[in-house]
């Protein structure tokens, strides 16, 4: 699937004139969203069913800095899936440089319950099943 591009904005730097840390968490929510909606299971669609997808846990392995107007192209897959949970991988490059790598795993729910997601979704789970890295 093709990566998605966010060009680094003036605001997301610091002093330093460096992309600030807390920045990359929503870049990875941006590409995440960015990717179901190409799947044709967008936040819009999941949110209308009554499901919502919480983030569980985060890592992120800042490995050089970026700066303003740098165009970061995120790349998001899936790296484990259960019927409850599924955790998704991320690299981000500036030119063809790995500037970050992270992970984020989620869950899905439906007012207070967990959701299995191929039940729900079968469509989406093959799907992720079959990008399995």
């Amino acid at each position: 699937m093709e990566a998605y591009i966010h060009k680094v904005k003036y605001y997301e730097c610091d002093r330093m004139g460096v992309t600030h840390h807390s920045n990359y968490v929503r870049f990875m929510e941006e590409a995440r969203i960015d990717m179901l909606d190409r799947l044709g299971y967008g936040f819009e669609k999941m949110e209308a069913d009554g499901i919502v997808s919480p983030v569980l846990e985060i890592r992120v392995d800042y490995r050089k800095p970026t700066t303003f107007q740098d165009e970061i192209q995120i790349e998001v897959y899936p790296i484990s899936l259960t019927p409850l949970k599924i955790k998704f991988g991320y690299e981000m490059k500036v030119r063809d440089n790995v500037v970050c790598k992270a992970e984020s795993l989620h869950c899905f729910i439906e007012g207070r319950r967990p959701v299995q997601l191929a039940e729900k979704y079968p469509g989406l789970y093959e799907i992720m099943q079959r990008s399995l890295s």
